[in-house]
């Protein structure tokens, strides 16, 4: 089975712009081109939209979309295994949402109490649920089972004032962080404010404190391409600055 532009779009749900387009970028390419100059695009093609449009649902931007898809190595059956346990895990997080909307509307019309801690279950759950997909067999290699499933169990109980705590942290720690940056000095004043900063928000998170483990991820922030890309977004070489300003701060390099 053939399409052009125009029936692909139909069945794909998708607009004959945004299927141009992925052929400009060379992320779809069509099959072919007719004597009258039409995209004509196969089977092949079919499927390779199909597994764009699920990265593109999981939240998958279109530069990563094409080098993964492109890559030679590429296999469509264990991707759609895996864009199947990502779905699941993106519905029960939603479940869990509603879930909660719902006990909320409940307590609301006064049909059912609901607890303060209550209100926050279904966003607490969706972080643990994040970074149990995005680092958690690293994690679970680096610190062993026990060490995260207690991490995670206090994070799930974590009061509201501890989880606005946890967000004003975070958003201080990246706002004194990019001052510090500025200033090029890992060991002065607003660096080492940034790192101890860190350290209190790691204090949420982690079940015990150690400066060894805070040195070590701050070393894993400039090893792990994704740690290193979120730090490094709006400014390239902030993972490393927060690193020796982390070391500085635990003294790690004392020792060295």
């Amino acid at each position: 089975m053939e399409y052009t532009v125009q029936k692909l779009g139909r069945l794909a749900g998708v607009s004959t712009r945004t299927l141009r387009f992925y052929d400009e970028i060379g992320i779809l390419k069509p099959a072919r081109t007719n004597s009258s100059g039409y995209r004509i695009y196969g089977q092949a093609e079919v499927d390779k939209l199909q597994q764009i449009l699920f990265y593109r649902e999981l939240g998958v931007n279109l530069d990563s979309i094409k080098a993964i898809v492109n890559d030679p190595s590429f296999d469509g059956a264990a991707a759609l295994r895996r864009h199947r346990e990502q779905l699941l895990d993106k519905r029960n997080r939603l479940d869990a949402l509603i879930a909660n909307v719902e006990k909320t509307i409940a307590s609301a019309e006064g049909g059912t109490d609901m607890s303060d801690q209550e209100k926050f279950e279904g966003f607490k759950q969706r972080m643990i649920d994040e970074n149990e997909r995005t680092y958690g067999k690293e994690a679970r290699e680096k610190y062993g089972d026990d060490a995260v499933n207690r991490s995670n169990a206090k994070l799930k109980g974590m009061t509201r004032e501890q989880h606005e705590e946890v967000n004003r942290l975070t958003q201080e720690v990246a706002d004194t962080l990019a001052e510090a940056f500025a200033t090029g000095d890992p060991a002065g004043a607003l660096a080492q404010k940034a790192a101890d900063l860190h350290r209190q928000w790691l204090t949420f998170h982690w079940d015990g404190y150690s400066k060894e483990a805070h040195a070590n991820l701050a070393q894993m922030y400039v090893d792990d391409d994704r740690f290193k890309a979120y730090y490094d977004a709006k400014q390239p070489g902030t993972a490393e600055f927060l690193r020796d300003a982390i070391r500085i701060y635990t003294g790690a390099d004392a020792g060295e």
